[in-house]
This record gives C-alpha cells, structure tokens and sequence, in this order.
C-alpha cells in the first residue's frame, strides 16, 4: 500500500539517530556546553581569556522584547564572574545570513540588559560565537573576530564591547592556539587529539545514556516535522485555492459567482472566500 503523501516520515538519516549525534549537532552541543568546567575551558581556549567561573542564567535563554517582535532562542547564553555575557552557537548549514543574525543576537542581548533597568553605560561585555562547520567568509581562516573601528582611522576603536566571532573547522590560516584546532577538528570529523578532545567525547557518550534528554530530542524533532508538514499543507491549499479562482476567470464567472464556488466547492467561508478571490482577483 502506497503511504499517504501527507504522513509525517519517521524515519531519520543516520547522522540525526540519537545513537550518532556528533557535538556539531545543535542539540548535542547544547547539552555538552551545560557541562560549566567543559564549557569554561572551551570559552577560555577559543577567546583565549581567563574566566573564573560561568554562570546559566536558564537552561535556554528566550529573549522575547515585545509580542509583536521576532524573539530569539539562544541554545547556549551564559556569563562569566564579571557578567561578560556569551552566546554560543552551532551553525552546519550556511544559509548566508550569519552576520546578520549576529547582529540581531548581539543587539537582543543588549535590549534584553536594558530591560531590566541597566544604564547605557552598564551594558555588559558580550560575545556572541558562531562555530560554523564552513567558511563564513570565504578567506580560509580558523577565526573571524569582529569589533567596531572608525573607518576614516582604523587606530580609533568603538569601545562598545560587542563582539562577534565566527570559527571555521575547515580552517587553514590564521594564528590559533593548536588546542583551539582540536577542539574546530574534533567538532569537524569527531577526532579527539588531546585530553580535553576525550573529555568532549566522553561528555557526548555520557549524554547518550540520559534518556530524558533522548526523548527531548525526539520531541523536538517531531514537532519540526509536524510544522514542516503543516507548512507545506498551507501552501498546498493555497495553491489550489489560487487555482481555482483563476479557472473561475478563465471561465468567464463573475467575482461573486468564484466567491459561491470557492464555498461551494472547497468548503471554504463566505469570510474564507471573499478574502481569497479579492487576493487572487488579479
């Protein structure tokens, strides 16, 4: 028997089986970065800064300004001793938009500081990180740090302490410590190259065995499919809604007459379809 084309497939590619995450996986890297003494000794190697000890203000910080606004789900926010604030992303696809993004991160982090009744001039130093299993930039490098400079004298420097940095596993120049090109290779190919590579390694079997965190996993997954499914049914019935009233005009009918045959026939609202010829009425 044929599957029904709209069933939601629950059947996964090996690298998304629970059994094979890899800490490039968001979800995985998230929980291996909920461990503070893996966490601040991966901190203090790519930023290469000395950190006395971190700090999870929530499991996942959702900074959601006003109800009418794009809210952001940061998997990894933490801050320091000094309330240095640190956002950690994985990133595997590169869909183009990454300094953007950081941009809106970086500023979301900032409102949500001064939401909480901050002055200006106590915006906290922030990070925002992007480990991306690709080139951001295109120039081969380990690292992308960026900070604000005047452009007429490149000698005058913001100030503002925002800073975005993006890593590259495949890199190939610039100046990083050999610890930070295992920690970019084990992300890239799952390769541990020293103790602290092993203890990463260990972390993610470790967080295999939790069967809770399995079944959130799981979870998240299908509701991504569930949206995914429910997305493309949307535009399916659009379409042919579109279709339809299109075959109206091309068959001579009038706007009210597409308007009875839209509920006459695709069981739509007088509502439902007068909004509908009106939008497709072209």
């Amino acid at each position: 028997m044929n599957q029904p084309e709209d069933t939601i497939e629950l059947t996964l590619p090996d690298d998304q089986l629970w059994e094979n995450l890899k800490i490039s996986n968001d979800f995985m890297f998230a929980k291996v970065m909920r461990n503070p003494e893996l966490c601040k000794v991966m901190l203090e190697r790519l930023l290469d800064i000395q950190i006395d000890h971190i700090e999870y203000p929530e499991e996942q910080k959702v900074i959601d300004i006003a109800k009418d606004s794009k809210s952001v789900r940061l998997d990894v926010y933490l801050h320091d001793e000094k309330g240095t604030v640190y956002n950690v992303e994985m990133q595997t696809s590169n869909n183009k938009n990454l300094p953007q993004r950081a941009r809106y991160y970086s500023g979301m982090i900032d409102l949500n500081a001064i939401e909480k009744g901050a002055d200006y001039s106590e915006l906290p130093k922030s990070f925002v990180i992007f480990i991306c299993t690709f080139d951001a930039f295109g120039r081969g490098r380990w690292r992308y740090t960026f900070e604000d400079f005047c452009r007429e004298d490149l000698k005058v420097p913001l100030n503002d302490e925002a800073y975005k940095v993006f890593f590259n596993t495949n890199g190939t120049k610039g100046k990083v410590s050999k610890e930070v090109k295992n920690i970019l290779k084990f992300i890239e190919n799952n390769t541990t190259a020293d103790d602290f590579t092993e203890k990463l390694a260990q972390e993610v079997q470790k967080i295999k065995k939790n069967k809770e965190w399995q079944v959130e996993y799981m979870t998240l997954l299908m509701r991504e499919r569930e949206k995914y499914t429910e997305g493309r049914l949307e535009g399916r019935a659009e379409g042919e809604i579109r279709g339809a009233v299109q075959a109206c005009k091309n068959f001579n009918l009038s706007f009210q007459e597409t308007i009875q045959y839209l509920i006459d026939n695709l069981n739509l609202s007088l509502q439902e379809a007068e909004e509908n010829v009106k939008k497709n009425w072209t």
